[in-house]
């Protein structure tokens, strides 16, 4: 490794600023825990949450859109007279709805209207609205743990490569790829380099807790690993989220209080399919996770609450590809053992030619800083003022999640 690779793998390490001490302290059994799922992409909502009850909806997809309830054997499963939901959460997450810990928040999103997936996933992450100039270097969920206390009230972990947009600013987070648990990273000779370049500087003690932190992280999900293939007895386990998603928990479940993870692979252009094939698949996969996770928490599911977001929808219209293009509104899914489920939440409308926007995608009705910051408020007890601080300029609207 030659000094520019050294460099790299210093400013890779040194986000990892967080006392390990501190992580590693068991949270109390009824202290709340947050996840967000970031569906990184723009996932089509329209067939997730299906408007059943629009003919509309099936006028705007002739080839993709999802039957009816009751209509067909791969047809939307019943909610009510308007909604039903993707057959591809079935045996997933539509048991968890039908128990009361699932809700979704149709019509939500920014009020950013570039339709770029970067510009967007950006405005989200940070959090602080569509005017004046944005601080890439304070993201919401990071500014969330300081209004909670700090890391001293709240432990912070990334589930990510690099520390994202989202958990930047002056609380110090770690992350933890976890699809790169038992591969070779950074080795213990190369760490000691890395820590010698900052030694007797003002990161000397930082770089050193996100080595401590990274190491202490991949020997526990090592062991995790071992654990699960001896219990699963060498079957085939669910591939992807699903197997990131039981050590998520188990983290979040003993360790850490507040999480992010992004899953990718949801820009739908081209045969998208609808009851069946690649968005299907990829709703499947992640519904699995979402259901894994659920189990792997246990009892301390009862204080959980995870939410599901993307960066924008899908056009409402299906294109000429039999997909589906960037969009604006979107769909919210909060699942928990707190959560006030089985209903479809927030401001709602009738899905007809004259309510979308620009003649094209979902409104949001429900903006997200709002939705959160309502959230927030009633998990953690914050105040407006409180709030504020987490979104500035936005104030919480709580639409009976929690």
């Amino acid at each position: 490794m030659n000094r520019r690779d050294l460099l790299r793998a210093a400013l890779a390490a040194a986000p990892m600023s967080l006392n390990a001490t501190r992580l590693w302290a068991a949270p109390a059994s009824d202290a709340p825990r947050f996840l967000l799922v970031f569906l990184r992409g723009g996932y089509d909502a329209a067939n997730l949450l299906v408007p059943h009850g629009s003919s509309f909806y099936y006028e705007s997809r002739p080839n993709i859109a999802i039957a009816k309830p009751g209509t067909a054997s791969n047809a939307a499963l019943p909610i009510d007279a308007q909604w039903g939901l993707a057959p591809a959460l079935n045996d997933t997450v539509f048991p968890l709805f039908q128990r009361g810990q699932v809700a979704f928040v149709p019509f939500a999103g920014t009020d950013d209207t570039s339709r770029s997936h970067f510009e967007t996933q950006d405005r989200i992450e940070l959090g602080q609205g569509a005017q004046g100039a944005r601080d890439f270097g304070s993201g919401f969920m990071n500014r969330l743990a300081a209004a909670t206390g700090g890391n001293k009230h709240l432990s912070s972990l990334a589930f990510t490569d690099q520390v994202p947009l989202v958990f930047r600013g002056s609380e110090a987070v770690a992350n933890q790829s976890l699809r790169d648990v038992g591969k070779a990273g950074v080795n213990d000779r190369q760490a000691k380099l890395i820590a010698g370049m900052y030694a007797n500087t003002k990161l000397a003690g930082a770089v050193a807790d996100g080595f401590e932190v990274r190491s202490e992280v991949t020997r526990e999900m090592n062991e995790m690993v071992g654990e699960m293939e001896a219990a699963n007895r060498n079957a085939i386990n669910t591939k992807g989220f699903a197997a990131e998603a039981r050590r998520i928990a188990r983290l979040m479940r003993d360790r850490v209080q507040l999480g992010f993870v992004d899953v990718g692979g949801w820009d739908t252009h081209v045969g998208e399919g609808g009851a069946t094939g690649a968005l299907a698949n990829r709703l499947t996969e992640l519904s699995q996770g979402l259901a894994a996770f659920a189990e792997e928490m246990g009892p301390a599911w009862d204080k959980t609450v995870v939410m599901v977001v993307s960066e924008f929808g899908r056009t409402f219209r299906e294109n000429g590809n039999r997909g589906t293009d960037h969009g604006h509104g979107s769909v919210y899914w909060v699942l928990g053992g707190q959560v006030r489920g089985g209903r479809v939440l927030g401001e709602q409308q009738a899905v007809t030619a004259g309510t979308l926007f620009q003649n094209r995608d979902y409104p949001v009705l429900n903006e997200y800083r709002s939705v959160l910051g309502g959230l927030f408020g009633r998990m953690y007890g914050l105040d407006a003022a409180a709030v504020g601080k987490v979104f500035p300029g936005a104030s919480g609207r709580d639409i009976g999640l929690v």
